[in-house]
């Protein structure tokens, strides 16, 4: 049997490092799918919905390099766009192949045909129609380099036909190439860098991601320098150590009032391997100073005085020799104190466990953050569980924390733990579920059973659109279209033969976590939390305030007063994180 392009594409993904296709097969896409089951080297990951399988893919790269997902005609790549939005805007080298119609039919508006280019380019940084097997091979080549190289999604359209096509020479390379090198600023732009960090005395750090390889280096400077450090959300479970004696906390939405004032009353602000898009809390009077891989990023956030491009781990081994020792460590101390102060706020919540049905959510984080191994890897939802992980789980030996923290989208945690569970099957994988997100995805539970991945996926049920409703309540506007009917999560894992929990009293939370975290096998605990836990960012200002008083207004003119009661109790909680 001669052999077909499909067949070139599996050797060209194996090559690259691929280990894993999650997808649902059909039509345009069964050449390949035979192709991978003949040649044996790749896994193929049923998935129920294609949006998990780009959600699964991200993850795997995030971990391993590389991912790969597959969407067949018309309706089954349009699938993909979301996940693929989110693992391009994370930096994840993912290959999508989105096969469609046969190419006589192309341009037609034939049955399931879509424009793959048009459809897939604003959610990738290489996108191109394969319409010959020359064009195709060259392609999955030039897009597979693209991915690795600049961090981004590669998708190639492949028409049914040229799947299963005979393949054909091409004059270029089949294989692709990961090149190493030293990335960092010039001499003298090292030697400005050094001088700006040596006559300023109060000096902050800002880690964000890019730093994820560069860990020990930050610590040498910030011991330094006597530098509070600070860190993004998906820099925090690098850097979020209680042994940290220079962690001040986030800043941002989920920040604290520590990591705000740290940001704000220092002279120089380094941000090390972060595009914080937050431009709203960065500060405009003191020097701030942005350290970037990407050249491009640098300025777009906020008003950086001095831009530096470089990997952070080179960077900081050139500068540390040129930098002096400050002995001055006051600033560090002053925002250290504001620091623990803010952790004994955040104990304070979990002191008391909550009611029944309205379990603290803090308290349930908390917890989780107890009894979780020290290398496990988390997946959060975006919403109210994104805030308990940004106040309470911690780095310990080698923990991994991330979600959708770039592209904001819900239902993000549970097949981003799929990728998690087939990329590190030796370490625990935990998911912190909204009731909104699980319910969107549902199905794709259906893959962990399947498989019988030991993810454990904790529900964060609150029974409402948690983070809308306070959006909404600190704009002015009655909470309204934002309650959840939920099913029972718990008997929906059963049937898909997922051992689950349904946890109603806050006294059966702990034994229930440490029973489902021992178990060797997927776990759903559905857990009864209270839909009044408020967040506060760091920094509250008058219309946020007016805008909450407005709200509760309405609500009692509406005879709402119980709500209103409820509500301001924690709210009368939360303020104490910001006064």
């Amino acid at each position: 049997m001669s052999k077909n392009v499909s067949d070139q594409i599996v050797e060209m993904l194996v090559n690259a490092g691929v280990k894993r296709v999650y997808a649902i097969t059909g039509d345009s896409l069964n050449p390949i799918n035979d192709a991978i089951r003949r040649d044996g080297r790749l896994q193929w990951v049923h998935v129920r919905h294609e949006e998990a399988a780009a959600y699964a893919a991200s993850m795997d790269s995030e971990l391993t390099g590389i991912g790969c997902c597959m969407g067949s005609s018309g309706p089954g790549h349009v699938h993909l766009v979301n996940g693929l939005y989110d693992a391009n805007r994370s930096g994840n080298p993912v290959i999508a192949i989105a096969s469609t119609v046969v190419t006589s039919n192309l341009g037609t508006d034939y049955f399931q045909e879509t424009n793959v280019s048009k459809l897939f380019d604003d959610c990738c940084l290489y996108c191109f129609m394969a319409n010959t097997p020359v064009q195709a091979i060259r392609a999955l080549q030039t897009g597979i380099q693209a991915a690795i190289s600049k961090k981004g999604v590669a998708v190639i359209g492949l028409p049914g036909d040229v799947a299963e096509a005979k393949l054909e020479s091409v004059f270029t390379s089949e294989i692709n190439y990961q090149p190493e090198y030293i990335l960092q600023p010039t001499a003298s732009q090292l030697t400005q860098l050094a001088a700006l960090l040596n006559e300023n005395k109060k000096v902050m750090l800002y880690a964000g991601h890019g730093c994820k390889e560069a860990v020990a280096e930050v610590m040498q400077l910030a011991a330094l320098l006597k530098a509070p450090l600070g860190y993004s959300f998906r820099g925090k479970i690098f850097f979020d150590k209680e042994e940290n004696r220079y962690a001040v906390g986030l800043n941002g939405l989920l920040g604290t009032k520590a990591g705000f004032e740290s940001m704000h009353q220092a002279d120089v602000v380094v941000m090390l391997g972060s595009d914080f898009p937050y431009s709203n809390f960065l500060p405009e009077k003191n020097i701030l100073i942005q350290i970037d891989c990407r050249a491009e990023r640098i300025g777009r956030r906020g008003k950086v005085d001095y831009g530096y491009c470089g990997d952070i781990k080179n960077t900081i081994d050139a500068l540390l020799p040129l930098l002096k020792e400050k002995a001055d460590a006051s600033f560090l101390e002053e925002m250290r104190a504001l620091h623990e102060k803010q952790e004994e706020v955040y104990k304070s919540y979990v002191t008391t466990k909550g009611t029944e049905d309205k379990i603290h959510p803090e308290y349930v984080a908390s917890v989780i953050n107890d009894l979780a191994d020290g290398d496990a890897i988390f997946t959060v939802d975006t919403g109210m569980s994104a805030v308990w992980a940004a106040k309470y789980l911690k780095g310990k030996t080698n923990r991994y924390l991330t979600g959708s923290f770039n592209h904001g989208s819900m239902a993000n945690a549970m097949p981003m733990a799929i990728g998690a569970a087939f990329a590190a099957p030796s370490r625990q994988t935990i998911a912190l579920c909204g009731d909104g997100g699980i319910s969107m995805l549902l199905g794709d539970l259906m893959t962990i059973s399947q498989y019988k991945l030991p993810v454990k996926i904790v529900v964060f049920n609150n029974r409402t659109l948690g983070m809308v409703k306070l959006e909404m309540e600190v704009a002015g506007f009655p909470a309204w279209q934002t309650d959840m009917d939920n099913p029972d999560f718990a008997k929906i894992a059963e049937a898909m033969r997922i051992k689950a929990w349904t946890v109603e009293n806050p006294n059966e939370v702990e034994h229930t976590l440490r029973e489902a975290f021992a178990y060797e096998g997927p776990v759903l605990i559905n857990i009864m939390t209270d839909p009044n836990a408020l967040a506060m960012p760091p920094k509250v200002d008058f219309a946020q305030m007016k805008g909450f008083a407005e709200t509760m207004g309405k609500l009692m003119i509406n005879g709402q007063t119980a709500e209103v009661i409820e509500i301001a109790k924690s709210s009368a909680k939360y303020l104490r994180e910001v006064l």
